[in-house]
């Protein structure tokens, strides 16, 4: 890729008015969502003239980017565009048009309704693969389809096929390249091989993929180190200073040990409560082999302290120090982490949590406990960890998906509860990669809030879907005594044969007894409550969309010396990208993809500036109308958690569908192929980040700036 590409050009010739709700089955524009993820073109059956329609698989309403069940199916709500119907009399004994879905081996029918030439909202499904139909029916009460088809389409995952002789001969080509890379020499650095990548159970790899390495040097930590200790909780009081320091440590994960990073040797790393308008000053020292920082995130600081190198300030060498003040403008639950290589720094371990508590005491409503849970994953083969790349990242495609999942960076969490006991949890998903679709089968789930605050209004969920950097704070009642899992349920893209497979992963698990609490909260638990306050808040500021500066921001990428087969197969792939990828279920052409070949962009398209080379200036208190478009049709099309440092905002819309789960956010998932509103309370000045949170993403150049003057 050169140049500014053919998209650019189109965005010059038809520029297209932000405000503007496009939808997927609108006529194409460069800025809108993509009609090839998220539209079906139906068809006329032979002998029907003039007939035609399209079906969008809309965006379904709630609190949540992405809409899933708690199995992990897609959930679209589909919505039927007909015209040139005729008349149903003119095709036979007929009265009426039905439409009607199903797999594409056409069972179980379900039936969507009566529908006629112009839109029709036909509900939500939850199907992976699937077929559309119109049908001419004698009347609307017919619960299978009898009658005459009239229209018929396919979603867009049906494009999926088992392999081909083609596939099969590409995959059996040898790789680019036989590169063996070498551990660097340092008494810090574990003399590491290539050993290759775990396998997803049931995959299946065709033998140039399986030859695949990535041509940079293995690393891993080395040499001794303490014991890790499990996290501590300190309670700050205004004006405290705390001493922070980043070193290695020694972990234990299912009986193994590992040498992996830690701050003041926890994992995760301390748990700072403050309350909301205190201020801390935290004196940082660097124990690791390699220059870092720290990162506030979410927190709306004093830029010079927000710990991006070169921008707020220059990286902590190896011994070094460096003092940071913090400040606590926002309740809520925040985090920190490294902001320099964090695809190797927070993989192992450098992470924690910081929870702020309203200075006027409850900001969500009531619940008998509280855990404050950090969710990671780990990528662990039969040799021990899986390295990393020293020079550049690795699994710079689809990012690092590990496969041991952590809660508080343990498997296996554990917590004993009384029956009929709320538990409000804190929930930050501290992973490089994954995106987590987390339910307590058997207990009634709502959110209460996110990123920097309170929902508005809470809502009921079957789960919580959770993208790297995002937090909730979500409110479970265990009613069931006995064993309640936590699982993380989803669904898996065999790219090789062309279907879909459930995962599923038990994190913890939930010990209910058989004694209530003291507190009943049933009655406060069944009512979704309103905070009045903040929905008044959030709606002001809504409404200052209107008129706004408008901006946007197109996902893509550049690829250049890929191993052969690399590049053969994901033109293949090509033909359907999951707009969520759950797993890393290509994980051999993943992993040996690094930083010197994989180049992630963030282009602004009236300028065709891309990353560093956009620096917005928005002005203090004007709010930004930032339009983020996840481009469908380029090298390998996947979600992007998109997180901006200092700020906040709020989600206006995803695919044209206006959001009404308001909430404070600093960091969105966006769905491949999607577009996304967000408006931006720029109150905060100084010099910022913007950038995907995948941090094999972030290593290969997915950031940009913006300055607040």
């Amino acid at each position: 890729m050169s140049g500014y590409g053919p998209l650019f050009v189109v965005a010059l010739l038809l520029p297209t008015p932000l405000s503007a709700q496009h939808r997927p089955c609108d006529p194409p524009t460069p800025l809108g969502p993509s009609r090839d993820l998220y539209c079906i073109e139906l068809v006329a059956a032979p002998g029907v003239e003039g007939a035609a329609g399209t079906v969008e698989l809309g965006q379904v309403p709630g609190p949540f980017t992405v809409a899933v069940t708690a199995e992990g199916l897609p959930r679209y709500r589909l919505a039927l565009d007909a015209s040139g119907l005729p008349a149903p009399s003119s095709l036979g004994k007929f009265a009426t048009y039905v439409a009607w879905v199903a797999p594409p081996a056409m069972h179980p029918v379900q039936r969507l309704g009566e529908v006629a030439i112009g839109r029709t909202v036909l509900g939500d499904v939850d199907l992976e693969k699937f077929v559309v139909l119109v049908t001419a029916e004698r009347n609307a009460r017919v619960s299978e389809p009898e009658g005459k088809v009239v229209l018929r389409g396919q979603s867009p995952s049906t494009r999926l096929f088992p392999p081909d002789l083609l596939e099969f001969s590409i995959g059996r080509m040898g790789p680019r390249s036989d590169h063996t890379a070498h551990g660097a020499h340092d008494s810090s650095v574990t003399q590491a091989q290539w050993t290759g990548v775990p396998m997803p159970p049931g995959l299946t790899m065709l033998p140039a993929e399986m030859a695949l390495r990535p041509e940079v040097t293995p690393f891993l930590p080395g040499g001794a180190a303490p014991a890790a200790r499990p996290r501590q909780t300190v309670r700050i009081r205004s004006g405290d200073t705390l001493h922070l320091e980043a070193g290695l440590v020694q972990r234990t994960l299912k009986g193994r040990p590992y040498t992996m990073y830690a701050f003041n040797g926890q994992y995760p790393g301390p748990l700072i409560e403050a309350v909301r308008g205190s201020e801390l000053t935290v004196v940082f020292r660097n124990r690791l082999p390699h220059p870092t920082t720290v990162h506030w995130h979410g927190l709306r600081l004093d830029f010079r302290n927000d710990g991006v190198p070169d921008l707020s300030q220059p990286v902590v060498p190896p011994g070094g120090l460096f003092t940071y003040h913090l400040r606590f403008p926002d309740a809520g639950i925040y985090w920190y982490h490294p902001h320099v290589r964090e695809d190797i720094q927070q993989e192992l371990g450098l992470y924690g949590n910081m929870l702020v508590r309203a200075d006027s005491g409850a900001q969500f409503g009531p619940a008998n406990r509280e855990a404050v849970l950090m969710l990671d994953d780990i990528l662990v083969g039969d040799d021990g960890l899986v390295p990393l790349g020293l020079e550049s990242p690795t699994h710079t495609l689809m990012g690092r998906f590990g496969n041991v999942l952590l809660v508080n960076g343990e498997p296996g969490y554990r917590l004993a509860v009384g029956r009929g006991e709320v538990v409000r949890f804190y929930l930050t998903n501290a992973s490089n990669t994954r995106t987590f679709n987390l339910s307590f089968p058997g207990a009634r789930l709502k959110v209460v809030g996110s990123d920097a605050g309170p929902y508005a209004r809470e809502a009921w969920v079957e789960s919580v879907v959770i993208g790297p950097a995002e937090r909730y704070v979500v409110h479970a009642r265990f009613d069931r005594p006995g064993r309640t899992p936590l699982v993380n349920r989803v669904r898996g893209l065999d790219h090789l044969y062309g279907k879909f497979f459930a995962e599923v992963d038990t994190l913890g698990v939930v010990e209910v007894g058989r004694e209530r609490p003291r507190e009943d909260l049933s009655r406060s638990f069944d009512l979704l409550h309103t905070d009045t306050a903040v929905a008044q808040e959030l709606e002001r500021f809504r409404r200052r969309a209107e008129g706004a500066r408008q901006e946007a921001l197109i996902l893509t990428l550049e690829t250049h010396d890929l191993p052969r087969v690399t590049q053969r197969l994901m033109q293949l792939d090509s033909i359907y990208f999951s707009p969520m990828e759950w797993s890393g279920t290509m994980p051999m052409m993943n992993w040996a993809s690094t930083g010197r070949q994989v180049r992630w962009i963030l282009r602004d398209p009236s300028t065709g500036r891309e990353n560093m080379d956009v620096a917005w200036r928005f002005r203090r208190g004007e709010p930004v109308r930032i339009r983020l478009v996840n481009e469908r049709r380029s090298f390998h099309a996947m979600q992007h958690p998109i997180h901006l440092h200092g700020q906040r905002f709020l989600v206006l819309s995803v695919n044209g569908v206006p959001n009404e789960h308001l909430v404070w956010k600093d960091t969105v998932l966006l769905p491949a192929g999607s577009a996304a509103d967000i408006l931006l309370d720029p109150s905060n000045p100084g010099r910022w980040m913007l950038h995907c949170h995948i941090a094999e993403h972030l290593s290969a150049m997915m950031m940009t700036r913006f300055d607040v003057e």
